[in-house]
Order: structure tokens, then C-alpha cells, then sequence
């Protein structure tokens, strides 16, 4: 087994693919699995040139243990070709984490056709049919599929209706996957609570304190917390499927 240090790295010979792998959350996690010893695929759509930093960034670690692909996630007829991309470079997949998603508020009354089919898409359409088209892949190496769901899947966010529902759909895709892939397959999801905010700045300040408050832990949680998860999720739960842990402070205890 490849070790760094003194310590063994768990997910040596494994392969990751991660949606949106290019920032933030995504980003986390890539890092995470790549320092556990996987080789990683960076997926990304429009952000080509954090991908080409954190594709840089992870072959100069190691040589060879990183690729950016770029597709985008709504041109269902397309996911193949990510898959492939990845068999292509590294022999293998291990490990699909379904993290792309998009985000904001649909209030009602406002709600337009196009806002329910890009985020349904996002965060639903393409997560299923990006795990249809792995199923072989991951079939071959006793895989994992990893959903990042969100607390609001399971109790509505007010003013993101539409969010809520895709994110509520996701959910219950991960319990039905769980079924319908294993025993081959493990299929697991990871539901952040208040961990980044908005890269547009359009979260409230005032929203994101009460946010924050309503957490039994009083505190916003950090994207490593979703990578640290996401490595558990891969190396040390071999007998877990169909769940899905809120990494959330307590929020969804405490509501």
C-alpha cells in the first residue's frame, strides 16, 4: 500500500471523480481523497482555470494523479463521455461524488419554467443519470456513489422552493440507488448545513448570524468538514448505504 509519511493513504489505487471538483466544497473534497492516496478527475464546467490550478497544484504532489474534465452536466446524452474520460486516464472509478449543484431563490409566484429545469438539473437530473452512466465502472470495483444533498432536502428552505424539492429528490434518490445498485455499489449522501455561503455575496448578514444560531454548535462548519466526511464515506465505511449524515452543527436537531 502507497503510504505518505509514516502513514498509510487508504484510497491508494482508487479513482474519484467529483461534479463542480473545481472550488469550493468540491475543491475540499478533491483535495481530501487526492491526500488519501486517489487519483482524481476534476470535473468542471465554467471554471477551467481553478481547475487547471488544482489539477497543477495535485500533480506536483504526485505526477500523473490528477485530470480536469470539462462537461456540462445538463447534456444528458453526453455523461458517458465523462465517464470514459475517466476509465481513459486512470483504468478505473472508484468513487463518484455528485457534489455540482446550483443555488438561489425562486420565490413563488416568480418561478419560470427555466429556473425548475436548471436546478432540478443540477441537482437531481444529472446526479441520476451521471450514476446510470458509472454503474458499469463502479460496478467493477465495488464502488461508492457519494450525493451532496443538503439540510433543506429534508426541511424547506423559505423563499427556495425549487431548491428544496431537487435537493429532497436527491435524497430519496440516494436511498432508492442504495437499493437498486447494491450489493456491488454502496450509495451514500453527506447533507452540509451552514458551511459556505453564496459566492455572490447574497446571503444576508443578518440571515446568515440567525442561520448560524439555530446550530446547536453556534458556529458555521467549513468545507473540510464535508471532506473529511466525504474520506470516511470512502475508506472507513464499508458497510454503510443508503444513509444520509447531516454535517450540519446540529441545525436539523435544533430547528
Amino acid at each position: 500500500m502507497e503510504t505518505h509519511g509514516d502513514t498509510p493513504a487508504p484510497l491508494a489505487g482508487r479513482v474519484a471523480l467529483v461534479t463542480g471538483g473545481a472550488q469550493r466544497v468540491g475543491a475540499a473534497i478533491v483535495r481530501r481523497l487526492h491526500a488519501a492516496g486517489a487519483r482524481v478527475v476534476v470535473h468542471h464546467h465554467r471554471s477551467a482555470r481553478q481547475a487547471e490550478r488544482l489539477v497543477a497544484e495535485l500533480d506536483a504532489e504526485r505526477a500523473g494523479s490528477a485530470i480536469g474534465v470539462r462537461a456540462d452536466l445538463l447534456e444528458v446524452a453526453r455523461l458517458g463521455e465523462l465517464i470514459e474520460a475517466t476509465t481513459a486516464a486512470f483504468g478505473r472509478l472508484d468513487i463518484l461524488v455528485n457534489n455540482a449543484s446550483t443555488f438561489y431563490a425562486t420565490p413563488v409566484g416568480e418561478i419560470t419554467e427555466a429556473h425548475w429545469d436548471d436546478l432540478l438539473g443540477s441537482n437531481l437530473k444529472a446526479p441520476l443519470f451521471l450514476s446510470q452512466a458509472a454503474r458499469t465502472a463502479l460496478q467493477l470495483s465495488n464502488g461508492l456513489i457519494l450525493n451532496i444533498v443538503d439540510i433543506h432536502g429534508l426541511r424547506p428552505l423559505r423563499r427556495y422552493p425549487v431548491y428544496s424539492v431537487a435537493k429532497a429528490g436527491l435524497i430519496m434518490l440516494t436511498h432508492s440507488l442504495a437499493r437498486e445498485l447494491g450489493p456491488q455499489i454502496r450509495v451514500n449522501a453527506i447533507a452540509p448545513g451552514p458551511v459556505m455561503w453564496p459566492a455572490d455575496g447574497a446571503t444576508d448578514p443578518a440571515l446568515q448570524r440567525k442561520i448560524v444560531e439555530r446550530t446547536l454548535l453556534k458556529r458555521s462548519g467549513s468545507a473540510e468538514d464535508i471532506a473529511r466526511t466525504a474520506l470516511f464515506f470512502a475508506a472507513d465505511a464499508p458497510y454503510v448505504t443508503g444513509q444520509v449524515l447531516a454535517v450540519d452543527g446540529g441545525r436539523s436537531v435544533g430547528w
